[in-house]
């Protein structure tokens, strides 16, 4: 693997895989010195797969594959990620040989901007169902950030994770609890408060017009999610301005075992079944939204524990992170055998 590093690199070395540090990613004209040494490497690699993941380092990669001789090039593939503006910059993560779509929603897009059908694979992205399991989850991880967040259990929980900015709604999220009838809820926004000042003083300020004190709070950022979704009795999703590509967050709450809100667009239209798992309410209407809040306050935990075992059923059938390993590897596999194999290598890929 290829990348800036971070901190995920020493548990990849640990099982195995080789990681090279290359600042790739910047979006500087010094970037373009990575192509002529990432040529270098393919060859000396004889790497059979190049996996391109992002715009920026796509284009690194794709101008040093373009260098190498036809008959010496790794296949190439590239992973469509989000909803990128529609410019020939974003164009380059329709390049690859084989194009991986993560949601049908991101697929469509692929076709309806670019035009790109042929070896368009859709791929789920998918969770560790082993780090996102209750079971594996203790009562003291739990009962810790209960009282760092000073939650009273006897109230159902309402959370709505993710980094705090404008295209994650939280803003809607907070105005929807105007039209929440039933007061036996606490909510807790969960997310970096430090990355966004501004945007965080417009949502303190929310909690202060709306009389939301002691209802509503910003807990920061957590690194123990698993342990928070402990927590709630349901998860939300606010997501406005923009879809979202797939929704892991979404999908971990359901890992979980914990109904999920969320808006109906997206990769949440392929995630979250209305009235099964979860429900779908229309972007930035915060009225909506707190009709489906109601919806979920006024039913026992034991129905929404029932929703939650549904949803979480349906992460174990289609979106677990081992079903996205063994999916992908198989494209590539595939991709080998239709372009022939150029570089006569087995097993040898680089991201």
């Amino acid at each position: 693997m290829l990348s800036a590093g971070g901190r995920l690199v020493e548990e990849l070395e640990k099982d195995g895989s080789e990681h090279i540090t290359k600042k790739i990613g910047s979006k500087t004209p010094s970037a373009f010195f990575h192509i002529l040494p990432l040529r270098k490497l393919l060859m000396e690699k004889h790497v059979d797969v190049l996996h391109l993941r992002s715009r920026m380092p796509a284009w690194i990669g794709y101008l040093a594959w373009k260098s190498i001789p036809k008959r010496k090039r790794p296949v190439l593939v590239t992973t469509f990620h989000g909803f990128y503006s529609v410019n020939a910059y974003s164009a380059i993560m329709t390049k690859g040989e084989g194009v991986i779509a993560i949601s049908r929603s991101i697929k469509e897009h692929i076709f309806n901007n670019y035009g790109r059908r042929k070896r368009v694979r859709l791929i789920f992205r998918g969770v560790d169902s082993k780090y996102f399991d209750p079971r594996r989850v203790s009562g003291a991880r739990v009962k810790e950030l209960e009282e760092k967040w000073q939650l009273d259990r006897n109230k159902k929980i309402l959370m709505l994770p993710g980094r705090l900015t404008r295209l994650k709604g939280q803003e809607v999220f907070l105005n929807s609890l105007r039209y929440v009838k039933n007061r036996n809820y606490q909510a807790v926004l969960v997310g970096d408060t430090l990355g966004n000042p501004g945007y965080t003083e417009e949502l303190n300020k929310l909690l202060s017009e709306n009389n939301l004190q002691g209802k509503a709070s910003l807990v920061g950022h957590c690194s123990d999610m698993p342990a928070a979704f402990m927590l709630a009795d349901i998860v939300l999703s606010t997501s406005s301005l923009e879809p979202e590509a797939f929704g892991r967050t979404t999908v971990e709450a359901m890992a979980m075992g914990k109904p999920v809100i969320a808006t109906a667009h997206g990769g949440s239209l392929e995630t979250v079944v209305h009235g099964e798992n979860g429900w779908l309410v229309k972007p930035s209407d915060a009225k909506d939204l707190g009709r489906a809040i109601n919806k979920a306050l006024a039913m026992e935990r034991e129905e929404l524990n029932l929703m939650g075992e549904k949803g979480k059923k349906r992460v174990t059938k289609r979106f677990t992170a081992q079903a996205m390993c063994e999916e992908t590897e198989a494209f590539y596999f595939e991709l080998l055998v239709a372009t022939g194999n150029r570089t006569g290598n087995k097993r040898q890929w680089i991201e």
